[in-house]
């Protein structure tokens, strides 16, 4: 099944378009590789010039990524330098979501995230101490960033786990979670760009055979949550499609 990428009509993407489709073209003059690219081929689908409401799915976090970035901002005018780091801050936190279960093997808690697009893995970021509790005035330029990546993450990660849970209307049924599922659980505490991951590993019906509570199994502990406390992954896996 061919994979297909959307983007918007820049010309930064047009170009790359032509330039993968000649090394395509190059590379399939290799017989051994012509079967697998006849397979594997990736389509570009491109939207109408002048249209970015055909983007609407990354325009949207592009908008949210605004919205939570005036708010950390305030009257802090950062130099460019500042903002740049800030910024590259930012984008590792959200190429750093998870987005589906990588491994189809129900003991993994290894995420797909839109880092592995980039980069083939997982994005590092670099770990540092918190300066949240620390007053403002006693903070450096760049413990000042620090702080900003904190907050940015806080409201940012808060927002992005209740756009995940949310519901058009009470009255419509949801699917039961079911063991095996691999889930975000709700942590108000955690770093920056680490995400707290677990698999439900048994679920406990009630009288209306609907799942309300269920085991989780992370990588330190296994405990008891309520469903209101997990998220299910926006991108369902292969193997759970097929059940």
């Amino acid at each position: 099944m061919p994979a297909i990428i959307y983007n918007d009509n820049g010309t930064n993407f047009q170009g790359a378009d032509r330039e993968l489709t000649r090394w395509l073209k190059e590379l399939k003059r290799d017989p051994e590789l012509h079967n697998y690219f006849a397979t594997e081929e990736i389509t570009w689908k491109f939207i109408p010039p002048a249209a970015p409401h055909f983007g609407g799915l990354w325009e949207a976090g592009v908008k949210s990524v605004k919205f939570h970035l005036k708010r950390i901002l305030g009257d802090f005018t950062p130099t460019f330098e500042e903002f740049a780091t800030l910024l590259c801050q930012i984008e590792c936190i959200l190429n750093l979501r998870p987005l589906s279960p990588l491994y189809d093997d129900v003991e993994s808690l290894d995420t797909l995230t839109p880092g592995h697009f980039l980069v083939g893995a997982h994005l590092k970021a670099v770990p540092s101490p918190s300066v949240e509790d620390i007053n403002l005035n006693k903070l450096s330029r760049w413990q000042t960033i620090q702080r900003l990546q904190e907050r940015f993450w806080k409201i940012w990660s808060a927002d992005y786990l209740n756009s995940l849970q949310q519901r058009t209307k009470w009255r419509t049924k949801q699917e039961n979670l079911q063991v095996g599922d691999l889930v975000l659980l709700r942590h108000s505490n955690l770093p920056p760009t680490k995400w707290n991951m677990g698999r439900v590993i048994e679920c406990h019906l009630g009288v209306d055979q609907l799942v309300r509570v269920v085991t989780v199994r992370t990588a330190k502990s296994i405990f008891k949550r309520p469903v209101t406390q997990l998220c299910k992954l926006p991108v369902e896996s292969t193997s759970q499609n097929n059940h």
